[in-house]
């Protein structure tokens, strides 16, 4: 019987996989945000080099960078410390989205039909997913739904600086729900109160839930979210 020669394997073209300190940048991000390394975990050159199958270097430039992004801080000779979402970082998160999200939810009315229908859509998601126990993923539809309304106002400035939170928001969405697993639903339902408040173009209404929802986690600034 004849032997078959193995087909070739298609070749990657160059440049199509991402550089090593892109996918270690990646990899630990990821794990922060989705909670796989908690903080006040200590992560070490070593054990990401292994797990992503890299040498140390690229490993180091990773990490300074996430270090700049306030994610880790590193020791030398002995890794990266997870930093834990602190009290301060809340406070200053909810300060920031105040400002920029009740700006926004005035300019949103009256509302365009295509918002009104783009954040039908998501609470709807972020219902299945709340349902389904998928905390993370009811986290990321969270900041869509409200990102959503800031990008609506035209303003790209403002849109790039709630951008900028997009990482701090997740993190700290991911910790609260899973902290306090009752204000799900709650959310849900300010979610659904702005939704309403927008359709009906009462732009105060909007404000006044916006301020409520939001406002809501400035009282876990007194102490660290586990």
């Amino acid at each position: 019987m004849p032997t078959r020669t193995p087909a070739p394997r298609p070749s990657v073209p160059r440049g199509k996989r991402p550089p090593a300190a892109d996918r270690v940048y990646s990899h630990v991000k990821q794990g922060v945000l989705d909670r796989r390394y908690e903080g006040g975990t200590l992560l070490t050159e070593g054990e990401l080099a292994e797990a992503t199958g890299v040498s140390r270097t690229p490993v180091r430039e990773a990490l300074l960078r996430l270090e700049v992004e306030g994610l880790i801080r590193l020791y030398p000779k002995k890794g990266a410390l997870v930093l834990p979402v602190s009290a301060q970082e809340i406070a200053d998160v909810v300060e920031t989205r105040l400002l920029v999200e009740e700006h926004a939810a005035r300019k949103a009315v009256p509302a365009p039909a295509g918002l009104v229908e783009r954040l039908e859509e998501l609470l709807a998601r972020q219902r299945e997913q709340a349902a389904a126990g998928d905390l993370a993923g009811a986290a990321v539809t969270d900041r869509c739904f409200h990102a959503e309304i800031v990008r609506s106002g035209g303003n790209e400035i403002l849109s790039r600086l709630y951008d900028q939170l997009r990482d701090r928001q997740l993190r700290m969405g991911v910790a609260i729900m899973h902290s306090h697993p009752d204000r799900v639903a709650k959310t849900l339902a300010e979610h659904q109160e702005i939704l309403e408040a927008l359709r009906a173009g009462d732009a105060e209404a909007a404000v006044g839930v916006v301020h409520r929802h939001v406002g809501w986690f400035s009282h876990l600034a007194r102490g660290e979210v586990r």
